[in-house]
């Protein structure tokens, strides 16, 4: 088991840049990145393994986002460039061998 605590969160224009934080409380390997809009199904948005091999399960998302890991921390990011108002959501880190989640972070994009 490992506790997952996500951050970087917040309102933004569109255009904009944020940066997620998800940091363990232990070692981790492969993590993931999931966004949830009330009334829709969590999706996954991208993944990356120990070894930092990336993928982006969301076209939509791919030239924007990086996913990327610092595994002396603990710690996996989201950084996310050129947002738009569909991307507001609820995103949440997941670590994918123990199957933990955040308690999720807000992410909004209004002008």
């Amino acid at each position: 088991q490992v506790r997952l605590v996500e951050s970087g969160g917040g309102l933004v224009q569109p255009g904009g840049s944020l940066r997620l934080s998800c940091a363990a409380s232990g070692r981790i390997f492969s993590m993931a990145w999931y966004r949830q809009v009330p009334g829709k199904e969590r999706e996954l948005v991208a993944t990356i393994t120990s070894s930092g091999i990336t993928n982006y399960a969301d076209s939509s998302v791919k030239g924007r986002f990086t996913i990327s890991r610092d595994n002396a921390r603990n710690t996996v990011y989201l950084q996310m460039n050129s947002m738009k108002p569909e991307d507001t959501a609820i995103y949440y880190c997941r670590s994918i061998n123990t199957n933990n989640w955040g308690q999720g972070t807000q992410v909004t994009v209004s002008s």
